[in-house]
């Protein structure tokens, strides 16, 4: 693995909170958040409320397959200098100072833009938004991974993820509500503007000091991109069961994903105005996603890994059963409210079971790219069959819609059962413990040390 920056100063005597890259890193969470709303849901309900087809907006799902494709050109950051002078910055610094103002430049284009006469142009605005999302997405992890000591991972994780999460409340419920006041593109410029805050943050953190190891240096491109893809996939796909477990890992998010794309017209088809929309996903959604992280990952711990799986893979599936409820009591709040904190609740339980599996998945030498590798095939779903979610939706009406979405989870568990079966002591396993179970508490421990990207699913991405 590539050597970490030689990092001498220990935390600070105050503790975490007294380490001054800590707030540098929530505040870097909080500008990956902030563009993720803008091309997910908040565009979904903007389309919507613009009366575009269920056809085209299920199909704007397609835009988020930039944070799924991202890891196909990270290694330009990897390798190469950052344009325009910026490079005496630093890699990191240097690549970041050149993606943030495109970014801010590209949500002001989309908070002027007109869903109602101009979609496509609306649509192509929340793509570049994306494209350079995902971008800037690559340079923070980057220099997360380079400024922190192994043992201040999962802190640094931990204040990303509350940055992340605050930010993707703003530009989600948080516009949406304020739509109502200000119209769309009052609301949208704020986060423009909070987004051309970027440079600021980027100048008052510190560029990462890395060695390069001097073989990978000399061995030329050719040899770092053989070291970087093609040993991380040949050590994978040499292991048993390594294509029922990628089935698994590209299937476990299709219900989701295909009930995810379609919430916002679907909430708007049953009467529910925006501020009812910003209240279900608020709050109280972020809530219950925490909480069901916080239960699945002790679901972990104490039923074990194989038994946690199954079992919320199950209670995902009969959460989302609400919807087809829902379905039949157009315009109830209450059911409106139990519905969307129950799936996020379920949701995050299920998620935290998952990502556990994936990080077991990755062997010591490769970590970061097979985890990069598998954390992206997971949402492939979500950006090309969830965008096909609005042709059935038109064709099937809500309720079947609701009901073939929540079956749609159904081969993922299956196929987990099969590798349960067929190899009982763990299929694709990166480390050879002596018969150590797939169950063992020992492979339980991991959920900590690899914190999912928010939004993976259906409702936030």
């Amino acid at each position: 693995m590539t050597p970490r920056a030689a990092i001498t100063a220990d935390t600070p005597s105050g503790g975490v909170f007294a380490d001054r890259r800590m707030w540098l890193m929530f505040a870097f969470g909080f500008l990956s958040g902030l563009p993720l709303a803008l091309s997910g849901f908040t565009l979904r309900q903007w389309l919507t409320e613009a009366h575009l087809s269920l056809a085209v907006t299920g199909l704007t799902a397609n835009i988020g397959l930039s944070y799924t494709l991202k890891f196909l050109w990270a290694p330009v950051l990897d390798q190469t200098r950052a344009p325009f002078g910026l490079a005496r910055f630093g890699r990191r610094r240097g690549w970041l100072l050149a993606v943030q103002p495109p970014l801010a430049l590209a949500a002001c284009a989309l908070a002027f833009s007109d869903a109602a006469t101009a979609p496509l142009a609306t649509i192509a605005a929340a793509a570049l938004v994306a494209f350079l999302s995902a971008t800037q997405d690559i340079a923070i992890d980057a220099w997360r991974i380079e400024t922190f000591p192994e043992r201040l991972q999962g802190a640094a994780n931990a204040a990303y993820v509350w940055g992340y999460r605050l930010a993707m409340l703003l530009s989600g419920a948080g516009v949406i509500a304020l739509a109502g006041t200000l119209g769309w593109h009052g609301a949208l410029l704020p986060v423009a503007a909070l987004l051309a805050a970027g440079p600021v943050v980027t100048l008052l953190a510190a560029e990462p000091a890395v060695r390069l190891r001097a073989a990978a240096a000399a061995g030329g491109v050719r040899a770092r991109l053989a070291a970087a893809v093609r040993d991380p996939l040949r050590d994978f796909l040499r292991r048993p069961g390594a294509l029922p477990i990628l089935a698994y890992v590209a299937t476990f998010k299709l219900g989701e994903a295909m009930a995810g794309v379609m919430l916002a017209p679907f909430f708007h088809d049953l009467g529910f105005n925006r501020a009812a929309v910003a209240t279900a996903i608020g709050p109280f959604s972020l809530a219950a996603t925490i909480a069901g992280y916080a239960t699945g990952a002790a679901a972990v711990a104490r039923l074990g890994l194989p038994r946690a799986l199954i079992l919320t893979g199950f209670w995902q599936m009969g959460a989302m059963a609400l919807y087809v409820v829902l379905a039949a009591s157009a315009g109830n709040h209450a059911v409106l409210y139990a519905t969307v904190v129950a799936e996020a609740f379920a949701e995050g339980v299920a998620d935290a079971a998952f990502l556990t599996y994936l990080s077991g998945l990755c062997s010591a030498e490769h970590t970061a790219t097979q985890y990069a590798l598998l954390s992206s095939i997971a949402p492939l779903a979500l950006r090309t069959v969830g965008g096909l979610s609005g042709f059935l939706a038109a064709a099937l009406g809500w309720t079947a819609f609701y009901t073939l979405s929540m079956f749609a989870s159904l081969p993922a568990m299956l196929l987990m059962l099969y590798i349960l079966r067929r190899w009982p002591s763990g299929a694709g396993r990166a480390t050879s413990e002596t018969e150590t179970s797939l169950a063992s508490p020992r492979r339980a421990g991991h959920v900590e040390t690899v914190p999912a990207r928010p939004g993976g699913g259906g409702r936030d991405g």
